[in-house]
């Protein structure tokens, strides 16, 4: 197998742009994930948080096959993971691990609301920095000044999670009467799953797969393993999800929610690709931010809490993005695209890749720019859109109250962040 010598990176003009280009698609991601779990406040019409978290993954599965499919086409996708089929297994590992934390922040969210679990479970930037440096090596070779960035930003993530649990656990003004302590287990138990789901996320794409490829595979495991919680812990057939499915007034919202999350997974997907776990995942935890904006200038869960309360809320939010912000700043020196390259030839050598191959699809240049569309391609994108336009059809506005206003402006900046990230993404590297 030949290889490149490993101190001369390729593409190396390209490697601040790269960089650039994953900072943005952060924050993109932070944005859309934000967004994407204000449906699952339909806990509180009664449904159990099994039956809201499955409907919401029947959204991402049919979200997660049209993007692929109408970005890049299925002969592209399938082309991708028939040369890297290892991986296939990986990826449906990452969407288990998925569905279970996906569920445990419904728990979250109905036991602490929304401004307050956000931010604890996204301490898996942390999870995700220990596996990053430890199975990957990341910040190998990185300067003095790159990894006291890195330090800082764990310290802040972890102090605000603190300062967020004290509101939560002692009177916090989100607490809907329900366990506030099992609401805070179950945010750091998402944040555990969600931190080890980005080991395979790593492992994939230092093998060179697309990401859209990579979420192909990922969505078989999360359905599948939602499915198994919900029949097997929410009462089998006598679950609410039925009563959901045949209502139809609710499932639009949840499908849309689950659409909106894989938007952002997209996008942070990308981020973890040329930024690296242990920097891309902490940049797209800004979501904590628009997290704390949906549940407290939309839904109005800060209303009546008192100024102690809010502050402990607001200062926490404010120091986790600050040790987010740190981290993804840290900006990638020489020494460590050396050390990122080495990570690349032992993955090549273990799995019989091409260095070159793989190499050039880390600077955005896949193995095959040609994306070839096919019938079914149209067809998978048009029974899609024909499930929500039918769902849409069905839909009520939830009971529950909302600033329409915010809801608007929060909207507009959603939409603004997709066709600006989608569009450098596109033009410099063709969605790669």
């Amino acid at each position: 197998m030949a290889t490149a010598p490993l101190a001369t990176p390729p593409r190396k003009l390209h490697t601040g742009s790269l960089h650039g280009l994953g900072v943005l698609c952060g924050l993109t991601a932070g944005a859309w994930l934000g967004a994407a779990e204000a449906p699952t406040k339909l806990v509180n019409a009664g449904f159990s948080p099994f039956a809201i978290s499955l409907c919401m993954v029947a959204g991402v599965f049919t979200a997660r096959w049209t993007f692929p499919t109408l970005l890049k086409g299925t002969t592209y996708v399938f082309a991708d993971l028939m040369q890297k089929k290892h991986l296939v297994v990986w990826a449906i590992l990452a969407g288990a691990l998925w569905a279970v934390a996906n569920t445990l922040t419904v728990f979250a969210i109905r036991d602490v609301g929304l401004a307050v679990a956000f931010p604890m479970w996204n301490t898996n930037a942390l999870v995700g920095l220990f596996w990053g440096r430890i199975l990957f090596r990341e910040l190998d070779g990185a300067d003095r000044k790159t990894i006291g960035k890195v330090i800082l930003g764990s310290i802040c993530i972890v102090v605000a999670a603190i300062m967020l649990g004290f509101s939560t656990i002692h009177g916090g003004v989100t607490a809907t009467g329900h366990n506030a302590v099992g609401g805070v287990l179950a945010a750091i138990g998402a944040s555990l799953m969600w931190g080890t789901m980005y080991v395979p996320y790593r492992k994939a794409y230092l093998s060179g797969m697309n990401p859209l490829s990579f979420v192909t595979a990922f969505t078989v495991g999360e359905l599948l393993t939602m499915f198994i919680l919900t029949w097997t812990l929410d009462g089998g057939r006598k679950s609410s999800v039925f009563q959901l499915a045949r209502s139809g007034q609710y499932l639009f919202w949840l499908f849309l929610g689950g659409f909106v999350w894989v938007i952002g997974d997209l996008f942070q997907q990308f981020a973890a690709k040329y930024l690296g776990i242990g920097r891309g995942i902490p940049l797209s935890n800004t979501n904590q931010l628009w997290g704390l904006a949906w549940g407290a200038l939309v839904f109005g869960e800060l209303a009546t809490a008192d100024i102690k309360h809010k502050l402990l809320v607001l200062g926490g939010s404010t120091i986790m993005i600050l040790g987010a912000l740190a981290i993804s700043t840290a900006k990638a020196s020489a020494g460590e695209h050396v050390s990122k390259n080495e990570a690349l030839e032992r993955e090549c050598i273990r799995y019989g890749l091409s260095y070159q191959q793989v190499l050039a699809a880390q600077s955005g240049e896949e193995f095959d720019r040609t994306e070839k569309r096919r019938w079914w391609d149209v067809a998978i994108v048009l029974a899609a859109t024909g499930v929500f336009i039918w769902l849409g059809m069905r839909a009520v506005v939830p009971p529950l109250a909302m600033n329409m206003r915010w809801m608007a402006g929060l909207l507009i900046i959603l939409l603004v962040s997709l066709v600006g990230c989608g569009w450098r993404l596109f033009k410099q590297t063709r969605f790669s």
